[in-house]
């Protein structure tokens, strides 16, 4: 590993500020488990979640939701789950994507290569996605609770400060 990596991550903050949003036309905030474990790994980790919310499968819905709270609660992380599926309703790539102001590209490709050692070839379903929403570091994850696991667990709670700290200069 570089010496610069190493001194970023050094100087990145311990702690951020998250913001969860859960895509779904079925789930509200008590059945969404992924968002709870979200919010609660986040919590145990000392992080701080600014809000949790459920929005419909709708574009302008989930735009809407995702202004709000970049602007509002100006979070460092933004994670938004559900809708990155292949289906029709399935629209949360399509509504946040035009928001980036920069493309985190490598989350896919990391992420549909770990999706894959766990899941085989139904990762191609997968359309996971990250970018920059003003200074906001966002992730789009799919629903399911074990994704949400592997995302954050493997590639987005280790590197969380350091994201935060490159997003915010």
């Amino acid at each position: 590993m570089s010496t610069s990596t190493d001194m970023h991550r050094k100087e990145a903050p311990k702690t951020v500020s998250i913001a969860i949003i859960t895509v779904s036309t079925s789930r509200g905030l008590r059945q969404d488990k992924s968002g709870e474990w979200i919010s609660n790994a986040a919590t145990l980790r000392g992080h701080t979640v600014l809000t949790r919310e459920v929005v419909p499968d709708n574009r302008q819905r989930i735009q809407d939701a995702i202004h709000a709270v970049a602007t509002k609660d100006k979070p460092q992380i933004m994670i938004v789950t559900g809708g990155t599926g292949i289906g029709s309703t399935d629209v949360t790539i399509e509504a946040i994507r035009p928001l980036f102001s920069k493309q985190l590209t490598a989350f896919s490709c990391l992420f549909a290569q770990l999706s894959y050692h766990e899941i085989g070839s139904a990762a191609l379903l997968s359309r996971a996605t990250a970018g920059l929403i003003e200074d906001t570091v966002t992730f789009c994850l799919p629903g399911s609770l074990h994704a949400c696991k592997l995302a954050l667990e493997t590639l987005i709670f280790p590197e969380i400060g350091h994201l935060a700290r490159h997003a915010g200069q």
